[in-house]
């Protein structure tokens, strides 16, 4: 299957690294603003974004490999694709579910755990050693860094942002667009457009979107 990689950064670099091994993807092109120009190196073309629309072929899966959440949805909606023109991609360490629902253009990075039941949104990153425990519903857009820990019956809206190593209790809610800051405890419901930090978390920001 033919891939087409949307953003040449530095998560876009580890995506680089799930993707060329495997047999069954050919990564054909890595399209980024900051190439002025198309040209091919290694078989692989670079070019800007806007290059997409003339290198889709039906067969063409599109990874957004833009770590910000924001740009990130910008991206994939202005790629104007059905969803499932979006490859999710899943390192062979991660442990997934065979309950776990994967929405499309989500990536689990190495040693990601997704427990039973869990659904994950589309375009979300599941970060090196994150956990999704059992019955968690997480929203599209959603970042869980490195080694965060959602216990169980934890949901999320769209787009938000777990900090690497925080733990969120079982049953609470996460809304639209929040922020939990690195390390943090959440021990209750966070509203959406909230920036939460510490052990238990307390509200610091409203974030404007």
């Amino acid at each position: 299957m033919s891939v087409i990689i949307i953003g040449d950064g530095g998560h876009s670099t580890v995506i680089q690294e799930m993707l060329f091994p495997n047999i069954n993807y050919q990564v054909t092109a890595i399209l980024d603003d900051k190439y002025k120009r198309g040209f091919k190196q290694n078989g692989i073309i670079y070019a800007p974004i806007a290059y997409l629309a003339k290198l889709l072929q039906h067969d063409t899966r599109v990874v957004v490999a833009i770590g910000e959440n924001k740009i990130r949805k910008k991206l994939a909606d202005q790629a104007n694709l059905l969803p499932e023109q979006f490859l999710s991609v899943i390192h062979p360490t991660a442990v997934v579910s065979r309950s776990a629902v994967i929405g499309y253009g989500t990536v689990i990075m190495p040693n990601a755990v997704i427990n039973a039941n869990a659904k994950i949104g589309m375009h979300c990153i599941i970060n090196t050693g994150a956990v999704i425990e059992h019955d968690n519903n997480i929203g599209d857009y959603t970042h869980i860094s490195p080694n965060a820990t959602l216990t169980g019956n934890v949901t999320s809206g769209e787009g938000v942002h777990v900090g690497s190593t925080a733990t969120i209790i079982p049953g609470k809610h996460l809304g639209s667009w929040s922020v939990i800051g690195a390390g943090s405890t959440v021990i209750e419901h966070i509203p959406a457009y909230s920036k939460a930090v510490g052990s238990p978390t307390r509200i610091i920001e409203r974030i404007m979107i």
